[in-house]
């Protein structure tokens, strides 16, 4: 319990004791918060493991504690200082903070001079000399401003002929130009990229003094996807002529006849990164109302490289090798492969659902064991060209896998049927040609992870917009969420929001012959370029 100046002894001697075991319980919560960040950092840095989906909600109710602890740490830092004072000597506790990261270079400042003392505060003396300042940053925010831009084209009349002549109107984002492309911009990333949806933003807008009724807003969001739909194909184009691709589904409610359907969200992500390819990695997606195996299908009708995914049937005919077009080379997913093990061998899953009689199938925790061993060593091979990958993974891997093989094969004969263990055995060496490619190929990854992380913002936005208002409403919401997820830190480090209102102001004047300026990689390179040199060197 925290201590006011009012519940404090009237002794020194009490007061100090108080004190002393005041501080003693804020040093364990010191220790709490500094073990929930390492913990809320490590599942953020996770590539193998959990389900993606699973660990998220796990870091957010983390994340709500770390909030919880932290803030009451603050306050009890605040009521230590107080009775500090009130005991005379005892001294105030002093909460450790982490080091806080620098504000960005390019920040609006603003330079407050206190006016400086005139005379001594000892002696009283007017013969001061400057020898340093003290500068303390604060960040303040103003307060989001809209302005009306108010597009004046003159008319005049021919006094030789009656004509009347006109400057021509210039592009705007919106029919009647009636929201700008950064406005616009803002909406578009507020509800695909920030999953705010269009009846929250409204009440935003309305509380600002802005009415902008959702029917409005809806119809803006509507033109602005038409607008950019070009940028969409070139994103697709470039995604689909892919060496090899991440592909992965997840589920997203529609609205449907009165009723909420389950439908899916499709994506292929193309990132060369881990062979150190020099194409810039890329995520396209698509909306389908359910999970037959012909979308994908459809989807990849045009691409003939390796796909990366898991063991879905509805790919199956893509890799059939009577194929009409050139057949898709398949490389399966060991991190899906490792969760039919991992499942038996988590200890503190079974903890936690009360099933301590059932015990952890050692053959699942060796399994768990073999398969981290070769992620290991994917971690430290990452980023090599593909002829390095497939030489070391030759030289490391191969043996571990060949290894693995005929310890599956050991062990699958000596189970009944009955064992659960046998499933995820049997997913692995029915497919063992797929999974094992990667050794082959220094281009292919261990897992589909790629993919999995372009679909987590949707799984955890969809609990926000509730359900896509229909079929349309899924295919708007795969073509913006295709610029988005392209633009973004996670593959071009690109503002979404500067990029699009760029491109919403600029696209309708640029011939088709330029439209590849847009894209978020060629964008971003034509941004650096501008900046004068010492920025560039910064």
């Amino acid at each position: 319990m925290t201590l006011t100046p009012d519940d404090l002894p009237s002794d020194l001697a009490s007061a100090l004791a108080a004190l002393r075991a005041e501080r003693e319980a804020r040093l364990q919560a010191e220790a709490l918060i500094a073990h929930l960040q390492l913990m809320i950092e490590k599942l953020k840095r996770e590539k193998y493991g959990q389900r993606s989906e699973r660990t998220a909600r796990l870091i957010e109710q983390m994340e709500l504690q770390l909030d919880e602890l932290v803030t009451a740490a603050s306050e009890d830092e605040l009521a230590a200082a107080v009775a500090a004072t009130e005991s005379g000597n005892a001294r105030a506790f002093t909460r450790k903070r982490p080091v806080r990261k620098p504000w960005p270079e390019d920040i609006e400042r603003e330079r407050v001079v206190i006016d400086p003392p005139t005379t001594c505060t000892c002696c009283g003396g007017a013969r001061l000399s400057k020898l340093g300042e003290d500068v303390t940053g604060t960040l303040e925010e103003i307060p989001r401003r809209f302005k009306l831009i108010e597009t004046v084209r003159e008319k005049f009349t021919c006094r030789d002929c009656g004509t009347i002549s006109q400057s021509p109107a210039p592009f705007h984002a919106t029919p009647r130009g009636f929201i700008g492309p950064t406005l616009l911009a803002t909406i578009l990333f507020d509800k695909f990229g920030m999953h705010a949806p269009l009846n929250r933003q409204s009440t935003r807008f309305k509380a600002e003094g802005i009415d902008m009724p959702v029917t409005t807003l809806a119809d803006q969001v509507g033109h602005g996807t038409f607008a950019l739909k070009p940028v969409f194909d070139l994103i697709e184009s470039h995604v689909l002529a892919a060496e090899r691709l991440h592909g992965d589904d997840t589920t997203v409610p529609i609205l449907a006849k009165g009723k909420c359907a389950t439908g899916r969200i499709w994506t292929y992500v193309r990132d060369d990164g881990p062979f150190a390819g020099p194409a810039p990695p890329a995520a396209v997606y698509y909306a389908s109302g359910d999970r037959r195996g012909e979308h994908p299908q459809k989807h990849l009708a045009g691409f003939a490289g390796i796909l990366q995914c898991d063991c879905y049937g509805g790919f199956e005919p893509l890799f059939d090798p009577q194929r009409k077009e050139q057949p898709i080379t398949p490389a399966f997913c060991f991190a899906h492969a490792r969760r039919g093990f991992f499942e038996l061998a988590d200890i503190a899953k079974k903890t936690r659902d009360g099933k301590k009689g059932k015990p952890v199938s050692p053959i699942a925790l060796e399994a768990v064991r073999r398969l981290d061993a070769l992620f290991e060593i994917e971690r430290a091979i990452n980023g090599r060209s593909a002829d390095e990958r497939r030489a070391l993974r030759q030289e490391k891997s191969k043996p571990l896998l060949d290894d693995m093989q005929a310890w599956l094969l050991r062990e699958r004969e000596t189970l009944s049927r009955s064992a659960e263990v046998l499933k995820p055995i049997n997913y692995m060496l029915r497919r063992w040609a797929d999974f094992a490619r990667f050794l082959e190929d220094g281009r292919i990854c261990l897992s589909n992870n790629a993919a999995e992380r372009a679909l987590r913002g949707i799984a955890l936005g969809r609990r926000n917009w509730t359900f896509a208002g229909s079929q349309r409403g899924a295919d708007r919401a795969a073509v913006i969420l295709t610029l988005i997820a392209t633009a973004t830190a996670r593959l071009n480090d690109v503002d979404p929001k500067a990029w699009l209102a760029d491109v919403l102001a600029r696209i309708a004047d640029l011939p088709a012959s330029r439209l590849h300026e847009l894209l978020p990689w060629e964008w971003k390179h034509l941004q650096e370029a501008d900046k004068p040199a010492d920025q560039q060197a910064a």
